[in-house]
């Protein structure tokens, strides 16, 4: 019996660490698509193209080109915190990890 019990303890300790390992990983992503959502997609879009109104008068570019994904980590996350022309900045409503977040997510827009 104490057998069956130590090996049901360790499978729950590793379903335990697997799930907060991924938990860990999905959150930040659907974090990052809420954000971009509420704060940028009204000028960039809900697919980043940049193909709105706003997008369109002020010539933002598509996030998964190559002009803006050979763009650093550094200078995305200067953009998004400091603003660039007419983009506010969002260095007082987003934390840094949220903005560090939103990098990963331009990123992520590459691959689609």
């Amino acid at each position: 019996m104490a057998k069956t019990e130590t090996v049901l303890k360790r499978t729950l300790l590793a379903a335990l660490v697997t799930a907060t390992i991924l938990w860990g990983t999905v959150l930040p992503a659907q974090d990052a698509a809420a954000n971009f959502k509420a704060k940028c997609s009204a000028c960039h879009g809900a697919d980043a193209k940049g193909d709105t109104p706003v997008g369109k008068k002020m010539g933002i570019k598509d996030m998964a080109s190559p002009e803006v994904q050979k763009m650093s980590d550094d200078e995305l996350t200067a953009i998004i915190a400091d603003g660039k022309n007419k983009m506010p900045s969002y260095k007082k409503s987003l934390k840094p990890e949220q903005i560090k977040d939103l990098v990963g997510y331009v990123r992520s827009l590459a691959k689609k």
